[in-house]
């Protein structure tokens, strides 16, 4: 059985449990794969600390903006971190299990062995922040408001319920238009609202003038606009002694600063502004953190691991405008990028490059030629697939220079033979226009503003004239939502329990949907036949073979110039601020902090 799959508690059986031939009852967690973990009496989450004290602040810092306090619907820029610690939802998510969800709202859930309906059942003691109990009006409303007029986020799985109804006084059953093992655990992670609070207000156009009402430990208690937002936690929150919450947000305030850029950002940290900071470039994390206050211990330095996917990031390249939709010119501006030489200058080559979008993880597409279940898979569809797809793909490798000779002389091979030729020193498109194109930048992200000015000089000497745009939070939301761009910075973070969120990040239904993750407009029939494979797989291996096929063709489409990542999380942190020893297998991820973290003085 896969490594990825032996924490789970699952190394008897490989049937879905919401598949062969199991029995529907109620249960207190459900799980894809096997069992829960969990037994139905277990005491606290193990990644949590059940004595840990309350009390204390945590100050985090944002680079950007925010106009909106609603992270439901499709318009503004909100606190990303407010999405999950403002709200609750049915059932809660264990990131030390891929598959595994556990009853939080609901006290119980009850799923189709065919995976054609979900029912829930109402904890009696679920209330909202103002003392009002969560209903089954409350829950419907939430899955029919989100599912039609919400962010993008909850459209296409809700394109696939055919009803949701009352069942007697606490039940909710959502039943499916088409069986999808995985639609139980999406229904079960939708945000709860309350529903009396929107009865004469616009849900779709809120953004700072309404304060939502939900469930979470935590409520927004002080904010200002665009400088920072503040989330109290509530004394009298109904969950705190489940045991799905024991341990758990026992920090009484937790504060989210912005800043204009991630220098001032730092600053604050050094000044004692903010209490915690993440940082993710490798060379300042070695040069940067000697000062004072790390010296005399009042900062601690936190090194976190973690076994999740690496995910996709780098710079995105909208297949929507030409050249870009040309697979060549795709090739070409990947192997013009030095990735050696610019890791080393602008992260003194710590960290390792995503060479895939599951790389770090079992998941990940493997060297050389597609074999096994992955090449049966893909071989349907070998008309369409790109070189490479079958074959295997390999990032270029640089000799490390700035000048990238070989690479450079890659790309021209590749622009030629789309069509391009050198005019005057600049590079002309098969109509005779010379090749332009701008990459949008958000303000504050210093560290691509230094790669791209790099990439840019190499772009030069091939005569292609970059103009790199940066702009503030807001303008950088409207234009990728719109798809507005030729180029941007993006960055895909990925469980190890992919599933129908795949179909938002580069389904053929997101590439025209505004607002969607699928920046790239990928729309391929291997990539949609490898997700429905995921959602339907009988076994591990299936389902691992599907990713990893569906990996190859995202890869070799050639539509993310890749840069690197982190197996490691690197957390500078006043010393008040601890954490548990034993961590989750998704390590310092959403959930984690502040979640588990509490404040004790020495």
């Amino acid at each position: 059985m896969h490594e990825l799959f032996r924490r789970t508690g699952c190394a008897a059986a490989l049937l879905l449990i919401l598949g062969q031939g199991a029995a529907a009852e109620p249960s207190y967690g459900i799980a894809m794969y096997g069992e829960p973990a969990l037994p139905p009496d277990f005491e606290h989450l193990p990644y949590a600390n059940p004595d840990a004290p309350t009390g204390g602040r945590i100050i985090t810092g944002e680079v950007g903006s925010f106009d909106s306090l609603n992270p439901h619907s499709r318009l503004g820029s909100v606190p990303w971190q407010l999405r999950f610690l403002a709200y609750e939802s049915l059932l809660g998510r264990s990131w030390d299990e891929p598959f595994t969800l556990y009853g939080l709202l609901a006290e119980s859930v009850e799923a189709d062995p065919d995976g054609l309906w979900v029912e829930f059942h109402l904890n009696p003691a679920a209330e909202f922040s103002d003392g009002s109990p969560v209903t089954v009006e409350d829950v419907i409303w939430s899955y029919e408001t989100l599912g039609t007029v919400g962010h993008p986020r909850y459209l296409n799985a809700w394109t696939n319920v055919e009803s949701i109804e009352p069942v007697g006084e606490r039940g909710v059953r959502i039943t499916f238009i088409e069986p999808d093992r995985e639609m139980a655990l999406i229904m079960g992670l939708r945000p709860i609202l309350k529903a009396s609070q929107w009865a004469e207000t616009d849900f779709e156009t809120s953004g700072l003038d309404v304060i939502p009402i939900a469930s979470a430990p935590y409520v927004i208690s002080d904010f200002q606009a665009g400088r920072y937002v503040t989330l109290s936690r509530n004394p009298d929150y109904w969950g705190a002694d489940l045991p799905f919450r024991r341990g758990t947000n026992v920090i009484d305030e937790v504060r989210m600063e912005f800043f204009g850029d991630a220098t001032a950002m730092f600053e604050a940290f050094t000044a004692g502004e903010i209490n915690t900071i993440r940082e993710t470039n490798a060379q300042s994390w070695e040069t940067r953190y000697d000062f004072p206050r790390v010296q005399s211990g009042e900062v601690v330095l936190s090194v976190v691991p973690h076994e999740r996917p690496s995910g996709m990031v780098g710079f995105v390249m909208n297949t929507r405008r030409a050249p870009f939709d040309d697979w060549r010119v795709r090739q070409a501006l990947i192997e013009a990028f030095s990735f050696e030489f610019i890791s080393q200058t602008v992260n003194d080559g710590r960290d390792p490059r995503a060479i895939s979008y599951f790389s770090n993880s079992v998941l990940g597409m493997r060297d050389g030629p597609a074999e096994g279940r992955v090449a049966e898979f893909l071989e349907p569809f070998a008309a369409d697939l790109l070189p490479g797809a079958m074959e295997g793909y390999t990032l270029p490798a640089s000799d490390g220079t700035e000048r990238n000779r070989d690479g450079i002389a890659q790309a021209m091979d590749l622009f030629t033979e789309a069509g391009f030729t050198v005019e005057n020193g600049v590079m002309t498109q098969p109509d005779g226009t010379p090749f332009t194109f701008e990459i949008l930048l958000q303000q504050g992200s210093s560290e691509n503003q230094s790669i791209v000015n790099i990439y840019a000089e190499a772009l030069d000497r091939l005569g292609i004239a970059v103009t790199v745009n940066t702009v503030d939070a807001a303008n950088y939301r409207e234009r990728t939502d719109s798809f507005d761009f030729d180029m941007v910075y993006n960055l895909w973070g990925l469980s190890l329990s992919p599933g129908n969120e795949q179909r938002l990040y580069w389904g053929c239904d997101m590439a025209e949907t505004e607002g969607s993750r699928n920046l790239m407009g990928a729309c391929h029939p291997a990539i949609e036949a490898m997700i429905d494979r995921m959602l339907t797989s009988d076994s591990q291996d299936d389902f691992v073979a599907a990713v990893r096929a569906m990996d190859r063709v995202l890869m070799s489409e050639r539509y993310v110039i890749p840069i690197w990542f982190s197996p490691v999380s690197r957390i500078a942190h006043v010393r008040e601020l601890h954490y548990p020893e034993e961590l989750p297998i998704y390590g310092d991820f959403i959930g984690w902090q502040p979640d588990v973290w509490w404040w004790e003085e020495d």
